[in-house]
């Protein structure tokens, strides 16, 4: 990375976890943009170069999850189902990062029950995710997946997480590790994807 390109990474991660300090302590709606803004140490004019809004720190990585299973289905191996390819992207965005399960995973869960705004940007985040990761099944595996058979296949995948996680990071157990939490968050997908899991044996009967 560049000095300027660290440089931004550097106050997007402060602008990140000044919103997590503040909204844990003051509230999210007591909190103002220029309150975190203030806190990172930047203007609240600056703050327009790394998010739109407020609600948009409380999904950082959204867009890199996306993603993360965009590339899985356009690397697709020979003989890798749809299920597989969905499967090995949460390994690969596992791997990553721990922002899933972290901190501010446990912060917008604990919003999304209580503030409208957050409610409303967590539904548009993940219906849009849905529909493009199941655009791309569906064109990725014409003679697996229709329109209606991607949509519920990438429905499943996503409430398996989903509801893992809600799960996960309602407990108060100290003692689990991120990595815990993303191998039970496997196991659940796992458990919800099975009846779109790939047999090989299946191919030579």
């Amino acid at each position: 990375m560049s000095l300027r390109a660290r440089k931004r990474a550097r106050t997007r991660q402060a602008l990140l976890d000044a919103a997590t300090e503040l909204f844990e302590r003051q509230g999210y709606d007591e909190t103002t943009i220029a309150d975190i803004a203030a806190a990172a140490e930047i203007g609240s004019r600056t703050f327009f170069s790394y998010f739109a809004s407020k609600e948009e720190l409380l999904f950082p990585e959204s867009d890199a999850r996306v993603q993360a299973t965009l590339d899985a289905i356009a690397t697709r191996a020979p003989g890798e189902g749809p299920a597989e390819v969905l499967l090995r992207a949460l390994r690969t965005v596992g791997e990553r990062s721990d922002e899933m399960v972290g901190p501010t995973a446990a912060l917008r869960t604990r919003l999304f029950q209580t503030v409208p705004a957050v409610r409303g940007r967590a539904l548009q985040v993940q219906l849009d995710a849905q529909r493009e990761i199941a655009r791309r099944l569906a064109e990725a595996f014409p003679d697996q997946l229709d329109e209606l058979g991607a949509g519920a296949l990438t429905g499943a995948f996503v409430g398996a997480i989903n509801g893992a996680l809600q799960v996960l990071l309602d407990r108060t157990d100290e003692a689990a590790t991120p990595a815990d939490r993303h191998q039970a968050i496997r196991t659940a997908t796992d458990v919800a994807l099975a009846p779109w899991r790939h047999d090989p044996k299946a191919d030579h009967k």
